[in-house]
C-alpha cells in the first residue's frame, strides 16, 4: 500500500525533486607562521581565486609593528598585488583574483608575530535535501 501511494504521488508530480546549486568550496594551499620577513615556498592555484586569512600578534612596541603580504608570480617572479599593508596587531581575510598559475608570497614583517593561510576557491555543486 505504501509503495503504491509513493508511485501515485510520483506519477502525479507531487514528489519534491532535489535541487542542485553551484557553490564555491575552499581548498587549502598552505599556511605559515613566523616573525620577520620570508618568502613562502611556491604553491599552484588552478583557479587563481585566493583567500588569504592572516593575523598579527605579540607586537614588541605598540603601534610600531609592520606587516605586508605581496602575492608574486612564481613563473616570472614579478609582484602581482600588495594584498595586505597593516600596522600593529590585527587580522583579516583578503581575496585575490589572478590568472591561474604558481604563486608565492613575500611577507615583510617587523616587530610582531604573524600567521597566514592561503586557500583556493574551487567550483562545486551541492544538492539541497528534499523536504516532504
Amino acid at each position: 500500500m505504501v509503495a503504491t501511494l509513493g508511485f501515485l504521488l510520483d506519477a502525479c508530480g507531487d514528489t519534491p525533486k532535489p535541487v542542485t546549486r553551484d557553490v564555491q568550496a575552499w581548498r587549502k594551499l598552505g599556511s605559515w607562521t613566523g616573525r620577520g620577513p620570508i618568502s613562502t615556498e611556491p604553491f599552484i592555484s588552478d583557479t587563481g581565486t585566493l583567500r588569504l586569512q592572516w593575523e598579527t600578534r605579540n607586537e614588541a612596541a605598540p603601534g610600531k609593528g609592520v606587516f605586508q603580504i605581496t602575492v608574486y608570480s612564481d613563473v616570472s617572479g614579478r609582484p602581482l598585488v600588495l594584498a595586505v599593508d597593516h600596522r600593529g596587531t590585527g587580522g583579516n581575510t583578503v581575496y585575490v583574483n589572478e590568472d591561474p598559475r604558481p604563486f608565492y608570497l613575500g611577507i615583510e614583517s617587523a616587530g610582531l608575530e604573524w600567521s597566514i593561510s592561503v586557500d583556493e576557491a574551487i567550483p562545486a555543486t551541492t544538492t539541497d535535501p528534499v523536504r516532504p
